[in-house]
């Protein structure tokens, strides 16, 4: 092996770690999130929390956009209406996504909302089947094992679910649609400007409820400052480019497992902060659902596909004995 090679392969290494490191920080903060969501609930309604949230947000990603635009180094778009088509339709089915989660806190715990909302990344590949993306048939023993999970987890003796469980389920399936189109529009765009149109129109349709239903007081949105802050500023902000800077760096399924702790960090975060607990039921179902996550992530046609290259390999020289 040349000296070249073997410095190059420490590069390579060096910048899947910075990655992996990017994004497990990023899936802490936005468990950490549902604690901020959840607590600050004691002094607003879920629509002025996502509401107040998202504009904090777009306010953050202005001044980098601003930022960023002085120091010449935003990436250039080309197409101005793409964006703003692109980024008004990511903010509506966020809006709806964000909304679904933050009502369901007011009724279901920290814990079991991460576990829950973290199936999307099991739904994401099913919906890709009608974007002609195949899943491998693996697949769908993770949707099974998750099914069990999810029983485990939320539904009660008489077969029903908590209203909260069944708000966070929905969630996690627009959140689905949510991703896919992100990786639809994402990579042909400056991504901090989307992400402020995004935040933007979050935060005008979360207004409009929030201004029939709850009209809050200057007082209460005050009193619950450091959780929108949080919320707003570090999920929103912070947790996003995360992503995004780790994202560079390795492969989407990779990035995707890196993600998927998120729904551990939020159940710990409940239990370390709020003090809420699991029964052993619930966290025998969690477990589950962690399982199925990670599982899904996997990269099963290349593992399937070395065991299918080393039976062929080892075939003919078997024949020759």
């Amino acid at each position: 092996m040349k000296h070249g090679d073997v410095g190059m392969s420490d590069k390579e290494r060096k910048k899947q770690v910075t990655g992996a490191a990017l994004l497990i920080g990023a899936a802490m903060i936005w468990g950490v999130a549902f604690v901020a969501q959840s607590a600050g609930m004691a002094y607003i309604g879920p629509y002025t929390f996502t509401a107040v949230r998202s504009a904090i947000a777009a306010i953050g990603l202005a001044a980098c956009i601003f930022i960023f635009d002085r120091l010449g180094v935003s990436p250039k778009t080309a197409d101005k209406k793409q964006l703003w088509k692109a980024g008004i339709l990511l903010g509506v089915v966020m809006g709806i996504a964000t909304n679904l989660q933050q009502i369901a806190l007011v009724t279901t715990s920290v814990g079991k909302a991460g576990f829950i909302t973290s199936l999307y990344i099991v739904f994401v590949p099913i919906f890709g089947l009608f974007i002609k993306r195949r899943p491998h048939p693996m697949l769908w023993a993770c949707v099974l094992l998750a099914a069990v999970g999810l029983y485990f987890l939320s539904i009660r003796g008489d077969f029903t679910m908590e209203n909260g469980d069944l708000l966070v389920l929905a969630c996690a399936v627009v959140f689905a649609v949510h991703i896919l189109l992100v990786d639809r529009f994402a990579p042909r765009m400056d991504v901090i400007r989307l992400n402020c149109i995004q935040f933007s129109v979050v935060a005008l349709l979360s207004a409009v409820p929030m201004a029939i239903f709850e009209q809050p007081s200057a007082h209460a949105i005050g009193s619950a400052w450091l959780t929108l802050l949080y919320a707003g500023l570090f999920s929103g902000c912070a947790a996003y480019t995360l992503q995004m800077l780790g994202q560079r760096r390795l492969e989407p399924t990779t990035a995707s497992l890196l993600l998927s702790p998120e729904s551990v960090f939020s159940a710990l975060a409940g239990w370390a902060i709020l003090g809420q607990t699991l029964s052993g039921r619930e966290l025998f179902g969690c477990a589950l659902v962690f399982a199925a996550v990670v599982s899904s992530q996997l990269p099963w046609r290349r593992i399937f596909g070395r065991k299918q290259a080393r039976q062929s390999a080892a075939a003919p020289s078997s024949a020759g004995k």
